[in-house]
């Protein structure tokens, strides 16, 4: 048995769930979000808790038994909380800025960046950080990585976007030899 999949999801106050034996929907007030569910996993709903099975010990139902079960907990979460990413650049002519419906990028190339953001995700660029927050945490942690991407943390001088919570281990330079 997966240790992940058994393991029962709580349902959180506030939060209405719709589980039938292809689709799981959660809503909380206008908020809603749905997951299609494989004809080898069961999703059953007792009470104030959701717990997933499978119908067989086939390799793809064990594969997803532990997927589907984390995906059904990050909607519960996402619809009622939300999810929040937040990055932190460094370096000489850094900027970066919301226009419209695309983040704006000057990471010291010859040429803006400009990523576009997607629909149901919201980005604000407060000072020399970029907080990234939605419902879905798939699309935010996407949109985070492709941030990151444009200028990784190099371990010199510490230049580039970084997880906030990232830890960059810095490197020494050259040193002289006496």
């Amino acid at each position: 048995m997966s240790r992940i999949g058994i393991r029962p999801i709580t349902i959180l106050e506030g939060v209405e769930v719709d589980v039938t034996p292809s689709r799981f929907i959660a809503k909380s007030g206008q908020n809603s979000m749905e997951i299609q569910i494989p004809d080898f996993i069961v999703v059953k709903k007792e009470e104030n808790v959701i717990k997933v099975t499978r119908k067989n010990d086939s390799k793809e139902a064990r594969s997803q038994h532990g997927l589907i079960a984390r995906l059904i907990q990050s909607l519960i979460i996402g619809v009622k909380e939300g999810f929040k990413r937040e990055l932190e650049f460094k370096g000489t002519g850094y900027r970066a800025a919301v226009n419209g419906k695309e983040l704006v990028l000057n990471m010291g190339y010859s040429h803006e960046i400009k990523i576009e953001i997607p629909e149901g995700i919201s980005v604000t660029v407060a000072k020399n950080t970029i907080v990234i927050s939605g419902m879905d945490k798939q699309k935010v942690g996407a949109l985070a990585a492709r941030i990151r991407d444009v200028r990784p943390p190099e371990v010199y001088k510490g230049k580039g976007i970084k997880y906030k919570e990232e830890i960059i281990k810095r490197k020494a330079g050259k040193k002289a030899s006496s």
